[in-house]
């Protein structure tokens, strides 16, 4: 790191539990983050802040003025830009050290799993169950740990799967993948504001502390928020042998 890089990172680095050597693994990391959204924003904006070496957006939306009244990394000017790209503009505004990617586009199949082996952690900051269960299963296939983030209206969740630990669970052992669950939007149900700030930081707090290997993560545990109440709820979860996607018969090896 240089001069001006120690005295930007001077207050983590000043952390017993981060130091120089914390710090520096942070500057090296390659974080994919998938949805520039709600969450998506103050987990990037966090991120950048802290000197993430290198941020991948990847979101296929447009900004528009519905977004505002949560999604931090956009504004007012920026309606009709592609998320991706307004999110890159802000981010560079934060830290001009960190290499942003803007993907405009929504990525499946191979192209996800290409993105995925690239990045040491994943955040899912997206809003549909088809897309989070198709990043779970490219990051049990790569071995790469994910940050999964939900809020909708008043309720919030988080917890990590990092399945390198042949005991973690994996998204589908919470949520399998054949069952139905009810899809609900923000534009169908609403959600409170702060709440995707909150679950959004988080995220990036649990990355963070992912790349430094440090502190415990939410790795078997379920958070919970009732954020009209402001009550947690935490739930431990364990790995699912007959998992279809993190059960030992259906885990393929990576390329």
């Amino acid at each position: 790191m240089n001069d001006n890089q120690l005295l930007r990172y001077s207050r983590h680095i000043l952390l017993e539990q981060i130091g120089i050597e914390g710090q520096q693994k942070i500057t090296e990391a390659r974080v994919l983050i998938v949805g520039a959204g709600g969450l998506g924003s103050p987990a990037a904006m966090y991120l950048a802040s802290a000197g993430v070496g290198s941020l991948t957006l990847v979101d296929n939306d447009n900004v528009d003025l519905t977004n505002l009244q949560r999604q931090i990394l956009h504004t007012t000017e920026r309606i009709g830009m592609a998320k991706v790209f307004s999110g890159r503009a802000a981010l560079q505004q934060i830290n001009p050290d960190v290499h942003v990617v803007a993907l405009q586009e929504r990525a499946q199949d191979q192209r996800l799993e290409e993105l995925i082996q690239q990045a040491d952690i994943v955040l899912d900051c997206c809003d549909n169950f088809s897309t989070r269960h198709a990043v779970n299963a490219a990051c049990v296939k790569y071995q790469r740990p994910l940050v999964s983030g939900a809020a909708i209206a008043f309720d919030g969740q988080i917890s990590v799967f990092d399945t390198r630990n042949t005991e973690s669970p994996c998204y589908a052992c919470l949520f399998p993948p054949d069952q139905k669950f009810e899809e609900v939007l923000c534009s169908s149900m609403g959600v409170f504001a702060p709440l995707v700030g909150i679950i959004g930081t988080m995220q990036a707090a649990e990355a963070l502390k992912l790349i430094m290997q440090t502190g415990q993560s939410l790795q078997g545990r379920l958070l919970l928020l009732d954020a009209m109440n402001m009550e947690w709820t935490t739930i431990g979860m364990k790995k699912n042998p007959r998992c279809p996607v993190c059960g030992s018969t259906h885990i393929s090896s990576p390329n």
